[in-house]
Order: structure tokens, then C-alpha cells, then sequence
């Protein structure tokens, strides 16, 4: 849009087009505008409405000889602005000519919406209710209505999030990458998440320090009656994984687009080019962390080194092709070589 060096006192140049941005679809939606009807619906003065529709009037976009032509530029209804202040816009560019959401595309962010005005938190979101009518209106097409499953993992969220909030104690089984099923209390502090899933920090009593437990691992939630304790005083860490000195080693070539969903995992920055892929070095709590961090990113992630690591991971995808009957060559996707 072309510019003009005139600009409302007491307005910034980036709070000028925020508010031109917003201007131009409210009129067009209106139609028909007094100044004093858009001077309360923005909280802005009358002579700020006026300044900026007459830049408005002189904006549009270039033709094909990259010269404004009467048809490039935006068009009011003059006598109307002059003589009785009412804005009608007779001629827009551009504004038909930006990309719209297809149907498919538009019903799967209103899944996810849904999926977010379920959580505690968001009940009742007047924001997230806005945001869904404007994504069915302004999609090419109606969107398909999709209902949201719960899984397990979303009710054991939900009691989670009640005992962060609540500030008492959580105990549930935890099930660990090493199939070990243990009964653990916790000073439930903030819940994360890493992809698809869903984290609780929080400090462990029998370890005595803050863990990181994977929310679809937890069963038999209860929430306690007594409070969790002062931990002001804890660094609570603002990664998911931390460093530790029995951490593992494992050395991995990954495509270079996967590089950062695997920062945290990083031993340091060095890499190494080797066929178009990247040489790392990841840092692992254990060995078995491994199957889901490859499960998550099939094709992409090699495990070079050591043996064990690969051995595991080479063992994990064998036994998922087994579950195919006829052993479909298609589902060994996953990279079985390791």
C-alpha cells in the first residue's frame, strides 16, 4: 500500500498499521460507517478516522505498468465522508484476492480448538468461541464438524492440572521406559509438553529432586489433601531434558530439517556432514529413550553408534513389522537399520 507522511499525533508508526490493518476489514464488514460509530468501536479521536480514511482512499497496489491506475486504489464515497461523515467504501483491492482456508484445513484448526476449550483452563474461552466462528466464516467452504476423542491421556491431564492448580500433593503407578511400574508422591510444579506429549515436572519424594514424568504413563491418579511444599528455592529447569553424567551417549545422522526438534537432546553443537544428512551427538537418560524419539520422527533419524543403542532400536522396529501378518515391507518405514 503506498504511504503517506502524514500520520495521527500520539500514534506510532507500527500502532498506525495495526490499526489501518484493522480498519479497512471493519469498514468493509459495516459497509456503512458513521466517524463517530468507528471512533467508539476503536477508542481512537474522530480526527485519527478521518486522517486515516483519506490515506485509505489513496492506497491500493501497483497495475501491471507499475503506475496507480483508478482501478489499483481504494475508493469512498465522498459526498457522503465530506458533507455528511459517514465512511462508505465503494471500490477495495487486494482484499478478495488473499488466501482462504480450505474446508479440510479450517475443520482441523477448529478440532484443535475444541481440543484446547476442553482443557480446565480454557472452559468457556469467549476468545477461542471467536476465533472458531471466524475460522468457519472465513473458509472457502463449510468445514466438515469433527468430534474430538478423549483419550486416557487427556483425563489423567486433567487431574494433573487440577493438582497444579490446587497445589497438593499427586500420586499415581508410573510405568517407566524400562517397563518398571512403581507408586510415586510428587510436589506437582508445571506441566510441558515435547510433540504430542504431555509432561508434569514436578519433585519427586523418593527420588528427592524434580522429575520429568510422561502424563500417558501415569495411572491411578490421586489427587492428595496435603499441599506441596515451598519450592521457591528450586531451580525448576526450563528444558525437559537435563543434562546428567550418566547420561548416554548416542551418535545419530538426522535429515537437517529435523535438527531443531532435537535441540534438547543435543551434546553439544558439532555436526558433521555425512550423504546430505547431519553427524550428532545425542545425550540420553537411557538407551530405551531412544524407540520413541526415532517412533516420532520415521525415516529421519539414524542411529550410528554405540551397537547397544542400535541393537534396540533395530529390535523395537522388527518386533513392530511382526505385528503385520503378512509382514508388510510397507510398514518398515520406521528405521529398522537403526
Amino acid at each position: 500500500m503506498s504511504a503517506s507522511p502524514r500520520r495521527p499525533a500520539g500514534m506510532r508508526g507500527p500502532d498506525k498499521l495495526v490499526f489501518l490493518l484493522a480498519l479497512v476489514p471493519y469498514l468493509l464488514e459495516q459497509r456503512v460507517v458513521d466517524v463517530s460509530e468507528a471512533t467508539a468501536h476503536f477508542g481512537v479521536g474522530e480526527e485519527e478516522i478521518r486522517d486515516a480514511v483519506r490515506l485509505i482512499a489513496t492506497s491500493g497496489l501497483p497495475g501491471a505498468t507499475g503506475t496507480y491506475q483508478p482501478n489499483d486504489l481504494f475508493d469512498i464515497d465522498w459526498d457522503s465522508f465530506e458533507e455528511d461523515d459517514v465512511i462508505v467504501i465503494v471500490h477495495h483491492v487486494a482484499i478478495d484476492d488473499a488466501p482462504r482456508l480450505s474446508a479440510r484445513e479450517a475443520a482441523a484448526l477448529i478440532a484443535g480448538l475444541q481440543y484446547l476449550s476442553a482443557s480446565p483452563e480454557n472452559a468457556g474461552s469467549a476468545s477461542l468461541a471467536a476465533l472458531t466462528e471466524k475460522l468457519r466464516a472465513g473458509a472457502s467452504a463449510a468445514p466438515s464438524r469433527l468430534a474430538v476423542a478423549e483419550e486416557a491421556a487427556d483425563a489423567s491431564l486433567a487431574v494433573v492440572r487440577r493438582a497444579v492448580a490446587s497445589g497438593r500433593q499427586l500420586e499415581f503407578d508410573y510405568l517407566n521406559a524400562r517397563g518398571e511400574r512403581r507408586r510415586r508422591r510428587v510436589d506437582p510444579l508445571r506441566i510441558a509438553s515435547l510433540g504430542a506429549d504431555w509432561y508434569l515436572q514436578a519433585f519427586d519424594h523418593l527420588r528427592e529432586e524434580v522429575r520429568n514424568f510422561r502424563i500417558d504413563r501415569m495411572s491411578g491418579l490421586e489427587v492428595a489433601d496435603e499441599p506441596i511444599a515451598d519450592h521457591s528455592d528450586r531451580a525448576i529447569p526450563e528444558t525437559l531434558f537435563q543434562a546428567s553424567d550418566t547420561d548416554l551417549e548416542v551418535v545419530v545422522d538426522v535429515a537437517p530439517a529435523t535438527l531443531p526438534l532435537l535441540a534438547d537432546y543435543l551434546a553439544d553443537s558439532t555436526t558433521t556432514e555425512v550423504g546430505g544428512r547431519l553427524r550428532v551427538t545425542l545425550r540420553l537418560a537411557h538407551v530405551h529413550g531412544l524407540k520413541r524419539l526415532v517412533a516420532g520422527l520415521p525415516g529421519l533419524v539414524t542411529v550410528v553408534a554405540p551397537e547397544e543403542a542400535r541393537a534396540v532400536v533395530a529390535e523395537w522396529a522388527e518386533a513392530g513389522l511382526a505385528g503385520y501378518p503378512d509382514g508388510d515391507p510397507g510398514a518398515s518405514s520406521t528405521p529398522a537399520d537403526g
